[in-house]
């Protein structure tokens, strides 16, 4: 009976997964026609589901007069993972997909020179990588890239130590969102610790990790203010990039003038992203301050240089580096920085 019981389990599992498979390759399938899917891993509550992926499905469909439908998968539902979402979009099991470059850096080496602290401003940061953008294209060869905008500065939410100076981070685990942002952690004297965003919330509720390296929308759209009891603001860190990547023959199989407006949209759409990024963010810190029982602590110029001199150092890593591995970091960096 256990076995027979294990078996009926099995076979109902294994139906859901492959009903879920049909009803993605369906769409799949017609994409060059009529229809396309897009992955979102982050949750339909996220302020990027109203700011920026209903609106980008809204835009195409206007743009492409009712001739293609994109329909918005949130919550992991064609696969779960932040991780694997570029692989999503490579592999067609969608024909969109939104991502973070830095979840799979190695394919990003120059994009990711643009997180690094003093590079960009948060605010002026998407327009000034889409500027550039031809310095950043040979890296998305195996996609169509969309859209991509930069977010907000990353912040320091930690779960029972206050953070005020360097001292104060010594030796704790702090979830990262890049190699980039763990070696400005290891150049503050803290252990990084790589982490998808949907993991850390439990991570920081149960002690697995000490504080987490992530902008200010942290504190409702991912509940931090529910875990975290100090948030630290005011010194450099990273930038981090997202994009939305579109899966080659889905892109190759629309018309000219289809394709066209598939990315004139993601264009928008990028700056849509940012300014609600940056909004949901500013948001965040505010709403933080205002929980009892939690403290915002906002670093002086002088507290936070140690922090930036650090950095810095870190920054300077990377880019002699990357410098070493043949990636032209000085003029991208220097492209990036020109007034």
């Amino acid at each position: 009976m256990k076995i027979s019981g294990l078996v009926r389990r099995t076979s109902f599992a294994i139906g859901v997964s492959l009903v879920a498979l049909t009803a993605a390759s369906t769409f799949a399938t017609v994409a060059g026609a009529k229809e396309l899917t897009l992955a979102n891993f982050m949750p339909p509550t996220n302020p990027y589901e109203k700011g920026a992926f209903q609106p980008f499905a809204e835009k195409v469909k206007e743009a492409t007069g009712g001739d293609i439908t994109v329909h918005v998968f949130s919550g992991g539902e064609l696969g779960p993972g932040p991780v694997e979402q570029y692989s999503r979009a490579v592999d067609g099991v969608a024909d969109l997909a939104v991502g973070l470059q830095g979840y799979t850096a190695a394919n990003f080496p120059l994009t990711l020179l643009t997180e690094l602290p003093g590079v960009l401003d948060e605010a002026t940061g998407t327009d000034t990588v889409w500027k550039n953008i031809d310095l950043l294209k040979s890296e998305y060869q195996r996609v169509q890239l969309v859209s991509l905008w930069t977010n907000s500065t990353n912040i320091l939410y930690t779960r029972n130590k206050a953070v005020r100076t360097l001292a104060d981070v010594k030796g704790m685990k702090i979830r990262v969102p890049s190699r980039n942002a763990g070696l400005i952690v290891e150049a503050w004297g803290g252990t990084p610790v790589s982490m998808a965003v949907s993991e850390i919330y439990n991570s920081m509720q149960t002690g697995v990790i000490d504080g987490a390296l992530i902008d200010g929308t942290g504190t409702k759209a991912f509940k931090l203010g529910e875990v975290a009891n100090y948030l630290t603001v005011g010194m450099e860190t990273t930038i981090s990039p997202f994009f939305i990547v579109m899966n080659k023959d889905s892109f190759e199989g629309l018309s000219a003038d289809q394709q066209a407006a598939v990315l004139k949209v993601g264009r928008e759409v990028s700056t849509m992203a940012n300014q609600t990024q940056l909004k949901a963010a500013s948001d965040g810190v505010d709403a933080f301050g205002t929980m009892a029982g939690k403290e915002l602590i906002k670093l002086t110029p002088e507290e936070a240089k140690p922090f930036d001199e650090a950095a810095a150092k870190a920054r300077d890593k990377v880019v002699a580096e990357a410098k070493a591995a043949g990636v032209p970091a000085d003029k991208v960096i220097s492209a990036m920085m020109a007034k």
